[in-house]
């Protein structure tokens, strides 16, 4: 990652937390965060773009919790979610039981699984339609779908049936996606299943990581998991402030 790159999406992270803490104005971002006014205002502009604020009358404001489909979410920081799953790839050995989950920051990481015959015979299992679909013809990966109900906008795998089988299942590593992430609180989804569903995955398995972009860090979300054991969080921009964070609460974080 290029130094401009990544000082850009560490200015984000820094608006993203003072928007978070009600600083709100365009002047007072700009004295909180070093830089000058005409910069926050480029940096507001790109992450309203990205759907991650709301510009108001001379500043913004963090957006209330949005849950994009699977096909939006696909178009939308995909730079990021590559440089992600090529991080975690060294992760998956030959040989090894894994759990990917549905969404597209996982998506990317099944296309590397799914392009590397060096790793096989790999055991795949997964919740998410799109991941499974990237893996089906790959003959070096057994690959196994988790039963159960489809939600519409993430075609992820739920429900009992999905808990069940998972009752039964153990991985060697384990790779979440996120709607939001926080050192403190876990993983937060949209909704009670997802949470209870990932924290029975990490709950089963040896390593678990959680995959998520820049715009997931500090997001909101209606439910939250409770990881059962120590996790590693890996994404694109690592930020003082979630370095600090991570370590703060026993989380590794896997950064470039």
């Amino acid at each position: 990652m290029s130094t401009a790159r990544a000082g850009t999406r560490a200015r984000h992270a820094v608006l993203l937390r003072l928007l978070r803490e009600g600083v709100t104005s365009v002047e007072e971002l700009a004295a909180r965060s070093g830089v000058s006014a005409s910069t926050v205002r480029r940096d507001l502009a790109r992450l309203r773009e990205d759907g991650a604020v709301a510009r108001t009358y001379g500043g913004a404001m963090v957006t209330p919790f949005h849950e994009r489909s699977v096909g939006d979410s696909a178009r939308v920081r995909t730079e990021a979610k590559a440089a992600i799953a090529r991080l975690a790839r060294p992760l998956v050995t030959p040989g090894a039981r894994v759990f990917l989950d549905a969404g597209t920051t996982c998506g990317a990481l099944a296309r590397l699984l799914a392009a590397d015959e060096t790793l096989g015979p790999l055991t795949v299992v997964t919740r998410g339609l799109e991941t499974a679909v990237v893996l089906a013809d790959a003959e070096h990966v057994e690959l196994h779908l988790l039963g159960g109900q489809v939600r519409r906008l993430s075609h992820g795998l739920v429900g009992p049936m999905a808990d069940l089988a998972l009752e039964r299942m153990s991985f060697d590593v384990a790779f979440l996606g996120a709607d939001a992430v926080d050192p403190a609180r876990g993983v937060g989804e949209p909704t009670i299943e997802e949470t209870t569903l990932k924290e029975r995955v990490a709950s089963v398995a040896l390593q678990t990581l959680v995959l998520a972009d820049a715009s997931k860090v500090g997001a909101t979300a209606p439910s939250w998991t409770r990881m059962p054991g120590p996790w590693t969080l890996v994404t694109e921009t690592p930020g003082e402030d979630l370095a600090d964070s991570c370590a703060a609460h026993d989380v590794v974080l896997l950064a470039p």
